[in-house]
């Protein structure tokens, strides 16, 4: 049990997002209290791919990205932390995805982001796992950076309770009152412990039964179920880096502010995928496994337990099928399946709520936090703090 009760800063919810709030915030000399209401983070910071595509974002999101891997950089020079820099490639299958990668690849020249074209013997010679007959070629962004998500926030927290004696890290620390009182912000945990700060920020994730409750009802968030894949290990599948295809290539944000998006049209092939949100992705952790995935099921805040914690095999099989169709290996020698959640909003990349100045909710990041959390909340620490 902690004996400081007073603080400068409290952050509730130790994800990517609210970790690296608490970060920014002790870069800046404050006094921080970090609680997490699991024995550790166990939901959408560890449920992903582990792959920081700087390339998929749009608007300022991009930026952020950008100085995101800026500071994985950074941080993996002091301490092991999973960041491998491996790059980002997304293979084209038909002539109007081909067409995207040439106009993506006019608009990152134009911001001096590294971006090359490959030839489909490129893509083979560099992912011989690759299939000739699907591939037709490549934009890689070589620059571009993985992390291990079973690994890289334990790997965070450790680096920054040892870096920073202003931090206070309390793990099973459910918070279940948030108030403002005076001047001060007021927390209250469920052993009944009472904290107080001179602001905190909330980065609930998923999690909309604790806290500001009514607020969450009223605030358009969804939550979107991901299914996932992992082979067992084949350290000889040559398939390194962040590997994203076709589809990927027509559901992220960075090819839709491209010129043609709007007028291409969807191939037959594709309808059933498109349904359940898939978009095939593949990322070799460093035990040689190979993650594959994923799919979006979506649900209103009051109806998140409607998406169930089972796995939709029917989901899974077509995954599988589109995934034999990109790569030569066996792709069902699966070593383990499960379902990630994460909260997102229909017209907001994030949702923002400030609170007389004193409690700042940062949520719904959607499929971004890992890609935009270190850049973002570095942003967000230096508007509260302005």
């Amino acid at each position: 049990m902690t004996k400081n009760t007073q603080y400068d800063l409290i952050v509730v919810g130790s994800g990517i997002l609210g970790t690296f709030h608490a970060l920014h915030a002790l870069r800046l000399g404050k006094t921080v209290l970090l609680t997490e209401k699991d024995q550790y983070p166990v939901n959408a910071t560890v449920r992903n791919f582990g792959q920081a595509v700087v390339s998929g974002m749009s608007s300022d999101w991009f930026n952020y990205a950008r100085r995101s891997t800026e500071l994985y950089k950074e941080i993996q020079q002091e301490a092991d932390i999973s960041v491998r820099n491996n790059g980002t490639v997304y293979l084209s299958s038909d002539d109007d995805e081909t067409q995207l990668l040439h106009e993506l690849k006019e608009r990152m020249n134009a911001i001096d982001y590294e971006a090359n074209l490959l030839s489909v013997d490129d893509c083979l010679a560099k992912w011989p796992s690759l299939k000739r007959e699907y591939c037709k070629g490549g934009l890689f962004f070589p620059q571009e950076v993985s992390v291990e998500p079973n690994k890289l926030i334990y790997q965070l927290l450790e680096y920054a309770v040892a870096k920073y004696p202003k931090l206070t890290y309390m793990p099973s620390t459910a918070v279940l009152d948030c108030v403002v009182i005076r001047d001060r912000v007021e927390i209250t945990t469920a052993n009944k412990q009472v904290f107080t700060a001179e602001k905190a920020i909330i980065c609930n994730g998923g999690e909309f039964k604790l806290l500001f409750t009514d607020l969450f009802r009223e605030s358009g968030i969804i939550l979107s179920k991901l299914q996932m894949m992992k082979t067992v290990p084949m350290p000889e599948v040559q398939l390194e880096g962040n590997i994203l295809t076709g589809l990927s290539i027509r559901r992220y944000e960075s090819f839709q502010e491209c010129p043609s998006y709007a007028g291409i049209s969807t191939p037959e092939h594709y309808k059933e995928c498109q349904k359940w949100g898939i978009h095939i992705l593949f990322k070799k952790a460093v035990d040689g496994s190979i993650i594959i995935g994923d799919s979006h099921e979506y649900a209103d805040v009051d109806h998140t337990d409607d998406l169930g914690f089972g796995i939709n095999s029917h989901i899974n099989e077509l995954m599988l099928e589109a995934a034999q169709e990109i790569v030569s290996f066996d792709v069902r020698k699966i070593a383990s399946t499960w379902a990630g959640f994460y909260p997102q909003h229909d017209s907001k990349h994030i949702v923002e709520y400030d609170i007389d100045d004193r409690i700042h909710i940062r949520t719904a990041i959607g499929g971004k936090g890992m890609t935009s959390s270190a850049g973002y909340a570095e942003a967000s620490i230096k508007k509260i703090y302005s």
